[in-house]
């Protein structure tokens, strides 16, 4: 009888296998259409992942499915070992070397996975340079986070923290600006100071930032909404902001 391997050690979808297949995180074993395994974008990949002694196993859509627990895995489901994650005084170590002022992006309360990996998706296309998540309460790095995150996992460094406050308050210490998303924010996105160290500062699905975490931030700013839905989703409010600290540090320059 066939098992099922635990699901924080898969990585499903293309892009998210691909980038996973081009890192330096090591493969366990590849499972995939044979449709997948012969295209062009994926069969020299698989040639080299076979040579190196990766498990390649061509399987029908109905395994992949049953590997993922039903998940959209797009052809291919591969093992991993356990997505890394670093301390943040490796991070911060690794944004001292940065050439621009460092923007991490931290979560307060992200349950669900597939929030967890558009934040991360959106971090990293932006050009930020880590993700800080509680290792409590915190969706973890599983494979629909990663499968979300579109293989923005590889590149962006993650720090699991024990206290998120505490974490903040190193932040502040070493120099970050600390800007926290509510819809009842007392200043507007476009005030964010993004000449500075920042740290975005991204609550829960349901009830948003915290009290205690608020009291960490120098400021919490609001996205004005026209149209008469009160607030947006956290990884969409999260992609306006990091939008905005693009447009004022990098964007401009594209014209």
């Amino acid at each position: 009888m066939e098992t099922t391997p635990p699901p924080g050690d898969l990585v499903w979808g293309r892009h998210a296998a691909e980038a996973v297949l081009h890192s330096e995180r090591p493969v366990h074993r590849v499972w995939c259409t044979g449709e997948l395994r012969f295209s062009t974008r994926f069969m020299e990949v698989l040639r080299e992942a076979k040579a190196s002694g990766v498990v390649v196993e061509e399987v029908s859509w109905a395994r992949l499915a049953q590997l993922c627990g039903g998940a959209v895995h797009q052809g291919i489901v591969l093992q991993t070992a356990a997505a890394s994650s670093v301390t943040l005084k490796d991070l911060l170590g690794r944004c001292d070397q940065s050439r621009e002022p460092p923007l991490l992006v931290a979560v307060d309360g992200i349950t669900d996975p597939h929030n967890l990996g558009a934040i991360a998706r959106s971090a990293e296309a932006f050009g930020g340079h880590g993700l800080v998540a509680p290792q409590r309460r915190n969706a973890g790095l599983t494979g629909s986070v990663a499968k979300v995150a579109a293989g923005a996992l590889e590149h962006l460094p993650v720090a699991r923290v024990v206290n998120l406050n505490r974490s903040l308050e190193q932040l502040k210490d070493a120099g970050y600006t600390i800007v926290g998303l509510a819809g009842e924010g007392g200043q507007c996105v476009v005030e964010i100071p993004a000449g500075e160290p920042l740290v975005v500062v991204v609550g829960s699905e349901g009830t948003g930032l915290s009290h205690l975490t608020r009291q960490y931030c120098h400021q919490v700013v609001r996205i004005p909404l026209r149209g008469r839905t009160p607030h947006l989703n956290a990884a969409v409010a999260c992609g306006v902001v990091l939008y905005e600290i693009a447009r004022q540090r990098w964007l401009g320059e594209l014209h």
